[in-house]
């Protein structure tokens, strides 16, 4: 019995398994394994090299070069500050008190002139205008009805005239029907006056609906929308603030301009035409080439100023009424020095470094600082002029490190 038992375990043993996979593929995924290994670690190390050298890149702050004004001029003789106003700005009302019908604005809008804006309730000014129609309508059908009766007229004359001539009616018969067509002749004057005067009255009634339509007087941005539909406007204020006086503000941005007050004691220094620097306060780094327009020819005793106006040679949407605004009076420049001028470019003195007996800024170009030589001109406050070596506009790095080289690897700070 033993002896069988153990007979069948060796034979067990000897049986071939057809479920296992052979040999080769068990070598196959073994080394795809061990090649998805090695791919990870190169992974894992480049990203590791990329991150030390993203790391090891110096973080640098940057200015932008700003350009120099040309134009022939020369330096501030004279600084004031003012506000952008506008020679054109309106309040916008329809000319007769009414009830609101629709606003057909908003604030940012462009609007063209003529251009309908608003509406008000035209109920009564529509039923004015067809009660006028009528009345034209029927002193037009009366002037028929006393023409008719005035050619009626005109035959019985001709037919009394031939009639005395056979003595069958008197001359007075004749008189009589010579004074009813000089009569009827009257009537079917003033029945034309009539019509002129019923004819009147319907423009008069058409004048009062237009005056329902608010249109805008010229071409300009809506800055304020001042009604509601449902509201009352009129022309005239009724205090108390249930009226309005207008529908919207309209301002023509083509005719923006600044003013500033000039202390008397310096406005000798101003004249017409002069050349004049801009600068808003909400772009400081934007210098708007400008001109005086006028001087106003009065002054303010309780300021000791004087009012000068100043136009914008450049017209920009973002120049907006009401902004303050620091103003350079320029020195008018020599005939004929415009072209011997030296253009450049102003940055900050902290982009200046010296490179032996050289001048020396860096410029951002990409994640790469490129060291420029440069040629150095006045100093204004805190920046330096460059002659040449920067163009307007590139982005030079301040308080560079002090061992950043040529062409070496550097991260922008971010504002």
């Amino acid at each position: 019995m033993t002896s069988e038992t153990d007979k069948k375990a060796l034979l067990g043993q000897l049986r071939i398994d057809r479920s296992a996979p052979p040999p080769s593929d068990r070598i196959g995924k073994r080394w795809w394994i061990i090649a998805a290994a090695v791919v990870l670690a190169a992974i894992v190390a480049v990203a590791a090299w990329l991150g030390f050298s993203a790391g090891a890149a110096p973080t640098v702050h940057t200015a932008t070069a700003q350009p120099i004004a040309g134009g022939g001029g020369g330096a501030s003789v004279l600084d004031a500050t003012g506000y952008v106003t506008a020679r054109r700005q309106a309040t916008v009302s329809a000319q007769i008190t009414g009830t609101v019908a629709a606003v057909l604005i908003e604030e940012g809008d462009h609007v063209k002139e003529g251009q309908v804006i608003g509406r008000l309730d035209d109920t009564a000014q529509r039923a004015a205008r067809s009660q006028a129609q009528a009345q034209l309508h029927s002193a037009q059908a009366l002037l028929l009805q006393a023409q008719a009766q005035l050619a009626q007229n005109q035959r019985d004359v001709k037919r009394n005239e031939d009639l005395v001539q056979r003595h069958l009616v008197s001359e007075q018969a004749v008189e009589l029907a010579r004074t009813q067509v000089e009569t009827q002749t009257a009537l079917v004057e003033s029945q034309r006056k009539q019509i002129d005067l019923g004819e009147a009255s319907v423009r008069s009634a058409q004048v009062q609906l237009d005056y329902c339509t608010v249109r805008a007087p010229f071409t300009g941005v809506v800055i304020a929308k001042a009604a509601q539909v449902g509201e009352i406007v009129s022309p005239l204020s009724a205090g108390g603030g249930f009226t309005r006086t207008g529908i919207g503000t309209i301002v023509d941005m083509d005719s923006l301009e600044v003013e500033v007050d000039v202390n008397e004691a310096y406005i000798n220094r101003v004249e017409p035409g002069q050349r004049v620097e801009s600068v808003l306060n909400a772009y400081p780094d934007w210098r708007i080439p400008s001109h005086v327009i006028a001087i106003i020819p009065t002054a303010d005793r309780s300021k000791a100023t004087v009012k000068v106006r100043i136009g914008l040679d450049v017209k920009d949407s973002r120049i907006v009424p009401d902004m303050g605004v620091r103003v350079s009076f320029l020195e008018a420049g020599k005939a004929g020095r415009e072209e011997q001028r030296p253009r450049g470019v102003l940055v900050p003195a902290a982009a200046l470094r010296k490179d032996g007996d050289r001048d020396v800024v860096f410029v951002l170009k990409g994640h790469r600082a490129q060291r420029r030589t440069v040629t150095l001109g006045g100093t204004s406050g805190d920046s330096r002029q460059l002659l040449a070596g920067v163009s307007p506009g590139e982005a030079v790095i301040v308080d560079a490190p002090a061992d950043l080289g040529d062409d070496a690897a550097v991260r922008e700070a971010k504002p």
